[in-house]
This record gives structure tokens, sequence and C-alpha cells, in this order.
């Protein structure tokens, strides 16, 4: 065995919890940014909604999250409270077609943000959850301000908005915008947030500026190549999984698999505490 090799990580597996990180798909300032970037201070990208080519890969990213078996691991979706992210967070992760019942609340309404979609339906579909820590680049870009809590409910009746304080947004401002160190630092608080919630396998759909800057300053104790696979930019509805590890006991769910052992309670002394014994009382009669 080579002695040099590094030492593999090894963490108990209640203290991981499995993310999977989605940038919402194309949006319409994604189209006329990539051309020019002045066109990301546009007002008419005002919580910018969803192109038909990014709905397009919605549909793609839905079928491999259900091809794949990940649909049925997902105990939580997370969401930007932005129209792209709610758009795509509904899209890939809701039910299938919508029937009008009245048990039934849908994900989305009929044409949100002018999607020319049908209703989504909320049966079967994993829970919603719009939290505000996990948004964009906050300031200065019409994109990146949200409507009112309200009027997202209006159009997303079943995702779950409870988190969030106030129905106007009261994060975004029009003359400053966040440093890049802020947006790590506020991703880093959001990454630690997790932990106090008790789902295992979290799907988290969010920004590319707010996941390039958090994983940015993840991974220095990794290789090299793996930190670069971890903090790449990421295309419009890509999906990553990974592994959060808690190193400093913030969470506190209890293992799900181990087992005690020793029921019924015998003698179990290890053979290898008794070779040890020996090995004193050898010491001692020399």
């Amino acid at each position: 065995m080579d002695s040099t090799a590094p030492t593999p990580s090894l963490f108990p597996l209640h203290r991981c919890k499995t993310i999977h990180l989605v940038r919402h798909a194309q949006g319409i300032h994604n189209v006329e940014g990539d051309k020019n970037y002045k066109a990301y201070l546009n007002p008419d990208f005002f919580d910018a909604q969803l192109t038909p080519l990014g709905w397009q890969q919605v549909d793609n990213l839905r079928k491999h999250v259900h091809s794949s078996g990940l649909y049925k691991k997902i105990d939580l979706v997370i969401v930007s409270p932005l129209l792209r992210t709610l758009q795509t967070a509904v899209g890939v992760f809701g039910g299938e077609g919508y029937t009008d019942r009245m048990d039934i609340v849908p994900l989305m309404a009929a044409n949100a943000g002018n999607s020319e979609r049908p209703a989504i339906s909320s049966l079967d579909a994993p829970p919603i959850l719009a939290v505000e820590p996990c948004r964009e680049h906050l300031g200065v870009h019409p994109c990146d301000k949200r409507r009112s809590i309200s009027e997202y409910q209006y159009l997303f009746p079943a995702v779950d908005f409870s988190l969030i304080e106030s129905d106007e947004d009261v994060l975004w401002n029009a003359t400053v915008r966040e440093t890049k160190e802020e947006v790590a630092a506020r991703g880093l608080k959001f990454l630690n947030w997790l932990w106090t919630r008790q789902e295992k396998e979290i799907a988290i759909v969010t920004h590319s500026g707010f996941l390039f800057h958090t994983l940015k300053v993840c991974g220095d104790d990794c290789h090299p190549l793996v930190k670069k696979e971890i903090g790449k930019h990421f295309a419009n509805c890509e999906l990553r999984s990974m592994v959060i590890i808690d190193k400093s006991m913030a969470g506190s769910d209890p293992s799900t698999t181990n087992y005690p052992g020793k029921i019924p309670s015998g003698l179990d002394h290890p053979s290898d505490a008794a070779d040890d014994k020996n090995l004193e009382n050898g010491s001692s009669n020399s």
C-alpha cells in the first residue's frame, strides 16, 4: 500500500446532507446580457421571466430528474423568490399536469409570468420553500429585484413563502450593489442555515452569481482540480449534486441508519484488545 497516498475523508452519514444545486433556466435578461452587459441595467428586465427556450431547458431537466430517480429522493426544494427561479423550480420539481381539484392547490397558476404554460400541480411534488438568502447578487440590476410576495403567492399558490418577512423587496438597492465578498458571505451563511433543516436531500434553485461567488470560497482543502470542479460557472438549468458536511456539530439530527449492536447483550471483548493485553503482560514479565 502506498504510504504517501492522501488519507481519505471519512464522516458520519448523519452529519452530511446532499444538495442538488440548480441555476435557473434562460431568462429574457440573459439573452440581451450576453450581447451587452449593460443590458442588465435595463428596467424592462425587472424580475425577468424565462424565455421559451428557458422553458425547454426546464422540460429537459425535469425529464432528467425523473429518469435518474432523483425526483423521488428529494425531501425539499429551496428556491430564490424571483420569477425565473420560481418558474424553474415548479417546472422541474412540480407534479404532473394540473387538474382543477379543490383539494389540490397548484404550484403555478396558468400563464404565470407570461409563460403561456398551463398550471402546474403540487400533487406528489416535494415541498417548495422560498427564502431570501439564496437570491442573486443584490442591487442595481432591475432583473434581480423581486416583486411583492403577495403577487408571487397569487402566481405560485402552493409555494411556501412563510420565511420571507417583508412583502416588498427591502434588500435590493437601486444604487448600491453587493460586493462579491458579501455575496460569498451570504452564501456560506445560507449553507450553514441548511443544518437547521431536518431534510437530508435538498434541491436549491438559485442564480449564477450566487452560486459562483459562494462556491468559489469552498473546497480549499481539496485537490485543485476538485476545487475547480466545485467553483466553475453554472450553465442555465444546470444541476450539480454535492455533499455538505457538518464538521462543527451545527446540526443535531441523530442517525437513522446506525445500529447500536449488542442486542441481546453478551461478551464481546475484541481480539485486538486481547492482543494488546498479551503484549502488556509479556512486557511486564520480561
